[in-house]
């Protein structure tokens, strides 16, 4: 079912469903890392510099992801893998507490709000929140999907965070450029 989304419907593209900071070796070096006191079943985090597999459908960083967007990534897993490369989630679902604290420890690490936002949403703006952003690594695998992502509709949503992908375009579509960060 094709529906669209925010960035998608200020460009008037179709969707096949509404498709920052990555928690993998992947990351930013400036973004913040996963705060303590996460619990992944509450929040959906993925301790820092660790991902879990696709196939682990139990983990809520992916069982409460779209189920469009998972399937996507999964799909393009098959050709990843294929091609020799291993897509691994470093974040997916986020809860609105985990989310409020990434974006308060991005507050501290960055000192202002405004530059806080280029890496990180608040839980309010947030696509992880919605279900409707995944982030991929390691840095081959995320390159592999800037690359080849369109094929099922996935996109890098923010320049500065290759690793950030969302359905913002039909499988075989063209992506949108993405935009320079997740404040603009």
């Amino acid at each position: 079912m094709f529906r669209r989304s925010a960035h998608v419907r200020a460009a008037g593209l179709l969707t096949v469903a509404a498709g920052v900071v990555a928690l993998s070796a992947c990351a930013s070096p400036a973004a913040p890392g996963n705060g303590g006191g996460a619990d992944p079943e509450v929040d959906g985090s993925i301790p820092a510099n660790t991902s879990i597999a696709l196939d682990d459908s139990r983990h809520p960083a992916l069982s409460r992801l779209d189920a469009a967007l998972v399937a996507a990534v999964r799909a393009a897993a098959v050709d990843a893998r294929a091609a020799g490369i291993e897509l691994r989630v470093t974040s997916g679902w986020r809860g609105e507490g985990y989310q409020r604290r990434l974006f308060d420890e991005a507050v501290a690490v960055h000192g202002s709000v405004e530059e806080a936002r280029r890496w990180v949403t608040t839980p309010e703006e947030s696509a992880h929140v919605r279900g409707e952003a995944i982030d991929i690594g390691p840095t081959d695998a995320a390159d592999w999907l800037v690359r080849n992502g369109a094929d099922y509709g996935l996109c890098q949503a923010y320049a500065n965070e290759m690793w950030h992908f969302e359905l913002l375009t039909a499988p075989g579509g063209e992506c949108p450029a993405p935009r320079a960060d997740a404040a603009g």
